[in-house]
């Protein structure tokens, strides 16, 4: 299983598609169960689940299963991290079909904010979610009356998702606002591509809302459909865009990064691997402009940062969130999984951008298209 990046936010974030980018740390292969250095207390262990299954009033809600998910459940919740989180056998199958371009959902980008408040990012256009009135920068305060406080982005992406034509409730407070609402939305199956391109001019203008398992062939595409040979700049717009998988981004880079390290893993024993370019397909050396925001992470942390760092890109915009963090799911044997953070991952000049983001050159004040029209004017200046 390829590697991916949930930086979501704060993030790993995720389209609800939701889909999570969570986004949101870098998402690892899916491993085995880490051998313990050292076991529980098997006796308090014991001690409490043979009071549970012999003295609980209703004796068949503490069946070995629930109880089971309740104890790994619980052990991942204690740690207090806001991207680590457990998923049961059905969760873990409908959270891995989240990266393959297609989900059930209600069709937007969703993250943490600053206070650890699970965030709309963006709402996909025509998505059910945009249709109810869901806007960027709306607070998730409650799914079908659970309140989301304290959740982790898994845990509330789990309770938004579900069969399409099925309906959702969310409490949600709109930027701005004191008074919260509940919008009832009903689910649908949701694919939405993951690159949009087009010629602005002669800028070549690409925006990337996550990196899924099919981003960089829609890039190569785009690439395919677009005037390159007569262009004078390129775009490449991350605002809002949780993140995905790390090898995608890799392979993302490696069209404007013709060689050197993408990104470095270090892990809680302090040991590091790097990914470096992997060329494929066209290859630019055209100026760029990455254009990011408070809602970029993960992923397009991961790219901007590079593109940064090699001094190949102008980076535009304000602060990204900050997810220096990366991830992996460790499988359990009964068809669950942990999803858990287990290191940080460093820009390719050493950088460390946990709780820091990426500082862009330039810090805008425009918003929305004003912003594609700085980036225009500024590869169109004369240099």
């Amino acid at each position: 299983m390829p590697r991916k990046i949930k930086i979501p936010l704060i993030i790993c974030a995720s389209i609800l598609v939701l889909s999570m980018a969570f986004a949101a740390g870098c998402i690892l292969p899916v491993s085995s169960s880490a051998t313990p250095t050292s076991g529980p207390n098997t006796a308090l262990v014991k001690e409490a689940w043979d009071t549970l299954t012999t003295k609980y009033v209703v004796p068949a809600k503490a069946d070995q299963a629930t109880l089971n998910a309740g104890a790994v459940r619980g052990m991942v919740d204690s740690l207090n991290d806001p991207y680590s989180a457990y998923f049961n056998a059905d969760e873990y199958k409908l959270e891995n079909s989240s990266f393959q371009g297609s989900f059930g959902g209600i069709g937007a980008q969703v993250g943490l904010n600053k206070d650890n408040q699970p965030v709309i990012l963006s709402p996909i256009p025509g998505a059910p979610a945009e249709k109810a009135g869901i806007q960027t920068g709306d607070i998730i305060l409650a799914v079908d009356g659970k309140s989301t406080q304290g959740l982790s982005v898994t845990e509330t992406v789990m309770l938004v998702r579900g069969q399409p034509g099925t309906t959702v409730k969310l409490l949600i407070q709109h930027p701005g606002t004191t008074a919260p609402v509940e919008i009832s939305i009903v689910r649908a199956q949701i694919s939405s591509p993951s690159v949009t391109a087009q010629m602005k001019g002669s800028i070549v203008y690409i925006k990337i809302t996550s990196f899924t398992q099919v981003t960089n062939d829609e890039l190569g595409k785009a690439f395919s459909t677009l005037d390159l040979k007569n262009a004078t700049g390129i775009i490449i717009d991350l605002r809002d865009n949780p993140g995905g998988i790390v090898t995608t981004v890799v392979d993302v880079a490696s069209h404007f990064i013709k060689q050197g390290v993408i990104i470095t893993l270090r892990d809680n024993q302090g040991h590091t691997t790097s990914d470096s370019a992997n060329p494929n397909g066209v290859f630019t050396d055209l100026p760029m402009v990455v254009l990011v925001n408070q809602f970029s992470a993960s992923g397009s942390e991961v790219l901007s940062g590079a593109l940064q760092d090699y001094k190949r890109a102008t980076i535009a915009g304000t602060v990204t969130l900050g997810k220096g963090s990366y991830d992996s799911f460790f499988q359990l044997s009964d068809g669950s999984a942990i999803y858990l953070t287990i290191g940080r991952w460093i820009t390719p000049n050493g950088r460390e951008i946990e709780g820091k983001g990426i500082t862009p050159d330039y810090t805008l004040t425009q918003t929305g298209d004003d912003e594609i029209q700085w980036a225009i004017d500024y590869l169109n200046k004369p240099k």
